[in-house]
């Protein structure tokens, strides 16, 4: 019985002849490139939607089953644009619509330097993009149904990564309570900026 995992499948579109489907033609353009192609400045047709999907754990499935090579989710990733109307793999000459249950990212690893507003707080994602926190890559901190929060971060685009739970235990250490517009709330001050954690009458 032969074990047809997303990889097989993936490298067997790769390899059609000429005239093959979406995703073989998408592979074939993304690795033309280095780097993160200028995929904000493409606007090729919308050609429909191809069976993947990225997880909420960060997980990138193709037709059901987990995509397990690194190097080809990280090839994905740097074709991946969120539209007005969905997330896309984008290529110069056209754009396919992909499915995100949270966000496309996961930032896995945290760096920190100093302290206050004048802290360098940089985060990798689990495809190796590096960002400095600051007002080009905010953090934001949303409620999660148990009435939590959940801290992401702004990678490029209107892209963001999730922090991981782990992380976002770090970021809470690093919390502080502010006045702001004539009420308190706690949040994190990082690169010149300080982003809102919670009112702190939320708090308890």
């Amino acid at each position: 019985m032969v074990d047809r995992t997303a990889d097989h499948e993936i490298g067997t579109a790769r390899g059609e002849a000429e005239g093959g489907d979406a995703l073989s033609r998408l592979i074939a353009a993304a690795k033309g490139g280095r780097g993160v192609p200028p995929v904000e400045r493409w606007n090729p047709p919308y050609c429909g939607e191809i069976d993947m999907r990225i997880a909420a754990d960060g997980t990138w499935f193709y037709q059901g089953t987990p995509i397990g090579r690194p190097a080809l989710v990280k090839l994905f990733a740097s074709v991946l644009r969120k539209d007005p109307e969905r997330f896309v793999l984008v290529t110069p000459v056209e754009r396919v619509g992909i499915a995100v249950e949270d966000a496309p990212f996961l930032a896995v690893e945290m760096a920190v330097e100093g302290e206050g507003e004048g802290r360098r707080l940089a985060l990798r994602t689990n495809v190796d993009d590096v960002v400095t926190v600051g007002p080009e890559h905010p953090l934001v901190f949303a409620r999660d149904d148990h009435d939590g929060v959940k801290p992401y971060v702004k990678v490029r685009g209107e892209l963001w990564a999730l922090v991981t739970r782990a992380l976002a235990y770090d970021l809470a250490e690093m919390a502080e309570l502010r006045r702001i517009d004539g009420r308190e709330a706690w949040g994190v001050a990082a690169g010149g900026a300080f982003f809102e954690m919670m009112d702190a009458a939320d708090v308890g």
